[in-house]
């Protein structure tokens, strides 16, 4: 059969002959592309592009209640002020030491209980649907109950503590700057972890239990095979989970705006937070929130080219 009669098909609707164009499924798959990508670009695009428009201009302030419309071109100015702006160096650190705190326990605590969970206990089922109740929590009622535990006159924490003998005050954890991020950090890991857990309690299903049958007939404790075995057979889902909980963690708002709004004195800012108070708190200064957006934009671009290249390394794209 020559190539012209491969190329040639039958319509099954009737009789005549149709030759097959390779243009035809282009444009076929194009008309499903092009909806999606439109789409994308309006809802994505067009207005990280105008954010970065917004931070080249500032808005001046007339009063309290009155703002003038007109915006004045600015550059780069905003970029260059939150250089040497504290507060942008104080929201930078609380990022960092929020960011990394929060995704380190979450793995860690989410692969501890993912192991735990994969042993044949009794209840196994139960507990697995128990370990899911902080994650299908909404963020908004998290915080509130997060915010009630700390309340330092009726709060559960502070109660536990004193009866504990572990302290003898009543402390104000969202009250005072050395406290109130690492007690938000603490309910963000409890919020957080339970995804972990199911991730990677996925990925010892798929554990190769012959080779951990081997090596425990070869004479290989518990925390080598967990060592030489699981974790390489799961190494992908690890660092696709750490790529995953970083982004997520670095736009984290809810529970910071519910609890302390970013306070004490600046201390829980991160940049979702800040952003939102920029534009919104100080009477629109939505020019140097853009530039706040802007960075947090460059900085998330990162780890999400490092997310997509995993997951192709990983053969799931």
């Amino acid at each position: 059969m020559t190539s012209t009669q491969q190329t040639q098909r039958l319509d099954t609707v009737g009789s005549r002959p149709r030759r097959y164009s390779p243009s035809s499924d282009l444009r076929l798959a194009l008309l499903f592309i092009v909806p999606a990508v439109v789409l994308v670009a309006i809802l994505m695009y067009y207005p990280m592009g105008r954010a970065f428009q917004e931070s080249l201009y500032t808005t001046p302030k007339t009063s309290w209640l009155s703002v003038d419309p007109s915006q004045v071109y600015v550059g780069l100015e905003h970029y260059t002020n939150l250089v040497n702006d504290d507060v942008f160096k104080q929201v930078l650190g609380n990022s960092l030491k929020w960011t990394v705190t929060v995704v380190l326990f979450q793995n860690l605590i989410g692969l501890a209980a993912a192991v735990l969970l994969d042993q044949k206990l009794p209840g196994r089922g139960i507990m697995r649907a128990l370990v899911l109740l902080p994650w299908v929590l909404p963020g908004v009622v998290n915080a509130i109950l997060w915010r009630f535990m700390y309340d330092p006159q009726l709060g559960l924490i502070n109660s536990l503590l004193i009866g504990a003998g572990i302290t003898a005050d009543k402390t104000p954890w969202l009250a005072q700057p050395s406290t109130a991020l690492w007690a938000l950090i603490v309910a963000a890991i409890w919020k957080g972890f339970p995804f972990s857990t199911v991730m990677y309690l996925a990925a010892l299903q798929g554990v190769d239990h012959e080779q951990l049958e081997a090596a425990h007939i070869d004479g290989a404790n518990g925390a080598q095979r967990f060592r030489h075995i699981t974790i390489p057979a799961i190494s992908g889902i690890i660092r696709l989970n750490l790529l995953l909980t970083t982004i997520w963690t670095f736009n984290y708002f809810d529970l910071i705006w519910v609890t302390t709004r970013g306070g004490p004195l600046k201390s829980t800012h991160i940049f979702p937070t800040i952003i939102y108070n920029t534009g919104f708190g100080e009477f629109g200064n939505f020019g140097k929130a853009a530039a706040y957006g802007v960075i947090a934009v460059l900085v998330l671009l990162v780890f999400a080219v490092l997310y997509l290249r995993e997951l192709r390394r990983s053969e799931v794209l």
